[in-house]
């Protein structure tokens, strides 16, 4: 069934587009006016609050950081005061530990080892037997040699009868002169082999004590070299054992040729001169000696001369070999000004100390340093005994500089009075 027109169904027509209104405005402006206000504030705050802040010294952390009782502004410094006292003029020179004696133990017969008495490293004794070789061979040797000079004394014996019997013959006219000579020849001739038989028991007799090894000088033995049991010989040229001597011990060092003079005047006046022992890097002495002599001429090519010191040791603090500083004392200056050497500055003109003057402020010294001893040195000129001069802590001075001095022994009162 059809329907009219009518009663058809339209669909519904869309609706209109909603208008809307414009957009509210925002408010970003606003904040950015707002942080452009906060910048130009921080920057006048910084620019502004130094000059707005109390100023305070410079030196006010190094007063408030100092210890109770100095004023603001002192440095602290560690000084001395300098002294009057003794020091010594000494010649220097490398030196090493040489031995007054070394010997190499050879055997002087040939044979078998049958003992070694020693221990390697050993401190022996001269005469002290070291090493046995078989004595066997040498004691038959003189049986033998004992045995044949028996016979020919025998011999002798009975020539020296018949010559005695042949002169009373001679004198009766009994025999011819000729027998007699003869005879007294055969006297001889058995006279000339008993000497020789003695020889050879002399001979077997030394080739005996040859066999017992002993040590020829006192001192230490070294590393052994031939073993029990090998076979040795006269001829060999290896030796034994090497025995060096310890105690005394002397040290050989050079000194420069414009030195010599005055070192050869103080022997010649019969004075005894002290030489010392350092170790290398000259924190420790080893051991003091005297000079024995000088070598009898010059180094051409290092222009020194070779002295020749010698010291106790038996306490072994000098090894043979070892490198040693020898220190010869020439002369000893008394009542000098003596300060450490950390009181001494240098710079490319001047030689100079930093002095602490008796307001606490310092100045610099202009001195002539003088013979240095160990940790002190002498002050030749520019500085009393009694002055005090800065020892530690001179990186911080300037001329003028306000300080406040600790002194060994001293307290920070005394000083400053």
């Amino acid at each position: 069934m059809t329907h009219p027109p009518s009663a058809i169904v339209h669909e519904r027509p869309p609706m209109p587009p909603e208008v809307k209104g414009p957009p509210p405005r925002s408010s970003s402006r606003g904040w950015l006016w707002l942080l452009a206000l906060i910048v130009v504030v921080a920057a006048g705050a910084y620019f502004l609050w130094p000059r707005l802040k109390p100023a305070q010294p410079a030196n006010a952390q190094p007063a408030a950081a100092g210890q109770k009782g100095r004023g603001p502004g002192l440095i602290p410094v560690v000084a001395v005061r300098a002294q009057k006292g003794d020091i010594g003029v000494y010649v220097n020179g490398l030196g090493a530990v040489t031995p007054i004696y070394t010997v190499t133990v050879k055997s002087r017969v040939d044979g078998e080892i049958m003992k070694v008495l020693y221990t390697e490293g050993q401190l022996v004794h001269q005469g002290e037997l070291l090493v046995q070789i078989d004595p066997r061979p040498y004691q038959v040797m003189l049986e033998q040699a004992e045995g044949q000079l028996a016979k020919d004394q025998a011999t002798l014996n009975n020539a020296r009868v018949d010559q005695t019997r042949y002169e009373k013959l001679l004198a009766q006219n009994a025999i011819p002169e000729q027998q007699l000579a003869t005879q007294k020849a055969m006297v001889g001739s058995a006279e000339g082999a008993v000497k020789a038989d003695q020889g050879a028991i002399d001979a077997a007799k030394l080739d005996l004590v040859y066999s017992q090894i002993t040590a020829p000088i006192t001192g230490r033995v070294g590393l052994r070299l031939v073993d029990p049991g090998n076979i040795v010989h006269a001829s060999d040229s290896n030796g034994l054992v090497v025995i060096t001597q310890i105690d005394p011990i002397s040290v050989i060092f050079p000194i420069a040729e414009d030195q010599v003079p005055i070192v050869v005047q103080r022997m010649r006046a019969g004075q005894s001169l002290r030489v010392e022992a350092w170790d290398r890097a000259m924190a420790k002495r080893l051991s003091t000696g005297v000079l024995q002599t000088i070598d009898n001429q010059i180094d051409e090519t290092t222009a020194t001369v070779r002295l020749r010191a010698q010291f106790g040791n038996k306490d072994s603090s000098l090894f043979p070999g070892q490198f040693v500083n020898a220190h010869l004392l020439v002369e000893e200056q008394h009542g000098v000004t003596l300060v450490p050497n950390g009181a001494i500055q240098r710079n490319s003109q001047n030689i100079y100390v930093w002095l602490v003057k008796p307001d606490q402020t310092v100045t610099v010294r202009t001195i002539t340093a003088g013979t240095t001893e160990g940790d002190q040195s002498q002050i030749a000129t520019g500085l009393a005994p009694g002055e005090v001069v800065v020892t530690d802590g001179v990186d911080k001075l300037q001329e003028g500089t306000k300080v406040s001095p600790h002194i060994a022994g001293e307290n920070t009162r005394s000083a400053k009075k």
